[in-house]
């Protein structure tokens, strides 16, 4: 029993019901423009009907009529769904979007796809689904205005009329029109589903956008993670082994550099939030990032948390083109705070070459054998992960874990091809 009253509870019934309505209104002020329409009788009827159809035809011609039907199914049809729409217009599922942390910590279930596309029509494929829809539309919406003013009426005049056991049918009416709503609803959300649906070109382009995002995101991820996590391994190195020294000279050089460190961090925070606020990562405007001309920042970041880093550097890394140059000082910068982090203040060894072809980043560091046993393979966590996400970005490889008894991080990136 509550399952045939769980639709009337919903908001989505009613919702579609006036949307309906909307139709049925439309279809009757055809009617009434219509000369000789006080008749009786089919031809009444059958303007009713036939009437609004050349209009519809019309009107699917307009490309925006699309967009103006596919917004309105959206928001009467399936409320609570997603409305906003890529810039192609093309419909979203998004990636993450329309869910939510349950307080559990599970990801809860959000609002679905509507599958209703909002872009203008772009082609006749698409201005014939929109005729279709629109025939639909006003049909199924003159039907339900019919019954939504015949079928009341009919229970006031078994109620007013002959009396006797008729009363008992007074409730069937009202029944059946939330029977019709229910159901007429369902049926024309689903054909907007069908008649409104994104084209293949919005999909892909809805897909490509999505894939675009979550690059960008991705990438601000390991920005994070680079910057921050190196300031704050350096931060932790410098502290303990400040505690560790006790001595008050050594305390002050490892508050400055803590102070420097931290500085630094703070100045690639806002550039990360900065890229975010901008519309255009990639834009003159956009924040410079750190690139190869810059590496002594690093050597000498690693130098003040106590690591003796031999840095080698052949070639013109100045004419290394931006995303390389800008990439490889990111991997470099993660190789040393992980040396930092697991390994602690030991001697790196660091070797850059820029060569006609290619350039070649070769970080290493002392490991133990027990420690290079229990790491095994070249796996690790989200910074050797984000090393070989950045190397094959660029086309390059990277090959990240122990060797010899050393731990090494080793990056070859092609200068004659960007990907």
């Amino acid at each position: 029993m509550n399952a045939l009253f769980r639709p009337l509870a919903r908001a989505e019934t009613y919702t579609r019901w006036l949307h309906l309505l909307v139709s049925g209104v439309f279809a009757s002020i055809c009617l009434f423009v219509f000369p000789g329409t006080s008749a009786a009788g089919p031809l009444s009827w059958a303007g009713f009907l036939v009437l609004p159809v050349p209009i519809l035809l019309a009107l699917s011609l307009v490309p925006a009529v699309r967009s103006a039907e596919g917004l309105q199914a959206r928001l009467m049809l399936v409320p609570g769904r997603p409305s906003a729409t890529s810039g192609e217009g093309g419909s979203r599922s998004g990636d993450g979007a329309g869910r939510r942390d349950s307080p559990g910590g599970r990801r809860a279930p959000g609002p679905a796809d509507p599958g209703i596309s909002v872009a203008p029509a772009r082609g006749w494929a698409e201005r014939g689904h929109t005729a279709l829809w629109l025939l639909v539309r006003v049909l199924a919406g003159t039907a339900v205005l019919v019954a939504t003013v015949w079928l009341p009426g009919l229970s006031v005049r078994l109620v007013t009329g002959p009396g006797g056991w008729w009363v008992l049918l007074t409730p069937l009416p009202v029944v059946a029109l939330a029977a019709l709503v229910v159901g007429v609803g369902a049926a024309v959300a689903q054909a907007a589903r069908w008649l409104l649906a994104p084209s293949s070109e919005e999909r892909l382009a809805a897909l490509e956008e999505r894939t675009e995002r979550l690059l960008e995101h991705n990438r601000l991820a390991r920005e994070l993670h680079d910057s921050i996590g190196h300031a704050l391994t350096v931060a932790v190195v410098q502290a303990g082994a400040a505690r560790a020294a006790g001595s008050a000279q050594f305390t002050e050089r490892a508050l400055a550099a803590i102070e420097d460190t931290g500085r630094r961090a703070l100045e690639d925070l806002e550039r990360v939030l900065r890229l975010l606020r901008q519309d255009d990562p990639d834009s003159a405007n956009a924040p410079r990032r750190p690139a190869l001309t810059e590496l002594e920042r690093l050597v000498e970041s690693a130098r003040a948390a106590g690591a003796p880093v031999d840095a080698e550097v052949t070639g013109a890394v100045e004419r290394v083109p931006g995303p390389l140059s800008r990439e490889g000082y990111r991997i470099v910068q993660e190789a040393l705070t992980n040396a930092l982090r697991h390994a602690g203040p030991v001697p790196v060894a660091l070797r850059v070459a820029a060569r006609d072809a290619e350039l070649e980043l070769d970080i290493r560091n002392p490991l133990p054998a027990a420690d290079a046993a229990r790491t095994g393979g070249s796996g690790g966590g989200s910074g050797l992960r984000g090393i070989r996400e950045r190397a094959a970005l660029l086309g390059g490889e990277a090959h990240t874990g122990p060797a010899d008894g050393r731990w090494r991080v080793y990056v070859r990136l092609p200068l004659d091809r960007l990907p």
